[in-house]
């Protein structure tokens, strides 16, 4: 009897600390599993060990999800402090020589991601042969703290004193509409014609929402028909370029050569765009060359649509120094003045 009790080991496990983390920022036993890979009952078990081990109920069960008792509140702090310290060791291992290999994980919007980065991965590619890219397109944030990614772009500033935030430009965001929506409807001389045209919406996160823009711009009818409903970049880029409709679209969208061109008099917006990742990351050396690719990718001087002083589509031919477009977009048709 005194063997086995001298044998229970009286701290807490790493996974269960984890599963209880989880479940306090996710809500719910099943949204904790989901993210967590694990079935309900395993995450009950942990939750129901680290109960027996603390002595005291940490939560307690509602239709709508969980709660925090005042014993769970009182290990949330130390239980975060446990996850810092274990990612702390995550990235001191990293951080050795042969950290030239490997993996590294960018979580970029899925507009970015799609359009911009991945047409140019293949320098990157080409000059660091012995990495893996893992770039994970999304709508969504990336945490960085908790290692969901190794560095992140997005249109959000992270608010973490923890984190290193760098500001890569300004995307500048305007009307467009197909050639072949003009030769079929015409275009909009003024906000108050679109209640007569087809409108195409993104509706997610991460996204300059219409609401929002039509309440920057004077004259723009209160309501407009909207046509088409996306929730990703990519499908609502190539709806608006095969026609479907008029939507807003960065102005580089011109010049990766999509056949869409400027709706005029309809007002404009814009967005900074943020690269954050953990300040210990730039010593690892795959991460680090990630990071100055990234950044030289964003390079406002070389993409002028990427400054923060709007240029208008027409105008970014004239704009733009150093190699020529073809070359820079390969695959796609290039801008022409």
């Amino acid at each position: 009897m005194e063997q086995a009790e001298a044998s229970r080991d009286p701290m807490p496990d790493w996974q269960s600390i984890r599963v209880f983390l989880a479940l306090q920022r996710s809500g719910s036993f099943r949204s904790a599993a989901t993210k967590l890979g694990l079935s309900v009952n395993s995450v009950r078990r942990r939750i129901d060990d680290l109960e027996d081990l603390i002595g005291a109920p940490l939560l307690t069960r509602h239709v709508d999800g969980i709660r925090l008792t005042a014993e769970g509140h009182a290990i949330l702090e130390a239980a975060g402090r446990m996850e810092a310290a274990a990612f702390s060791l995550v990235r001191t291992g990293e951080g050795a020589p042969f950290a030239e290999t490997g993996e590294v994980r960018i979580a970029v919007t899925e507009g970015l991601g799609a359009f911009w980065l991945a047409p140019r991965l293949v320098e990157f590619q080409r000059a660091n042969p012995r990495l893996t890219v893992d770039l994970r397109c999304a709508m969504e944030s990336a945490d960085v703290l908790r290692l969901e990614a190794d560095v992140a772009i997005q249109l959000t500033r992270p608010t973490s004193p923890n984190l290193r935030v760098v500001k890569l430009g300004r995307i500048h965001v305007v009307p467009y509409a197909a050639r072949s929506y003009e030769e079929t409807y015409g275009l909009p001389a003024r906000p108050e014609d679109l209640a007569r045209h087809r409108i195409v919406v993104q509706d997610g996160e991460q996204t300059i929402a219409l609401a929002d823009y039509v309440r920057t711009v004077p004259g723009f009818p209160a309501k407009v028909p909207v046509t088409l409903k996306v929730n990703v970049s990519s499908a609502y880029y190539w709806a608006i370029a095969k026609g479907a409709g008029i939507g807003l679209l960065p102005t580089y969208a011109s010049a990766i050569g999509a056949q869409v061109i400027p709706v005029d008099n309809l007002g404009r917006s814009s967005v900074d765009i943020w690269l954050t990742y953990h300040p210990d990351a730039e010593r690892i050396t795959r991460v680090r060359r990630t990071i100055d690719w990234i950044r030289s990718s964003f390079d406002p001087k070389r993409y002028p649509w990427f400054r923060d002083a709007f240029i208008h589509p027409r105008d970014l031919p004239g704009a733009v120094k150093g190699a020529p477009l073809p070359d820079l977009f390969a695959g796609f048709v290039a801008m022409t003045p």
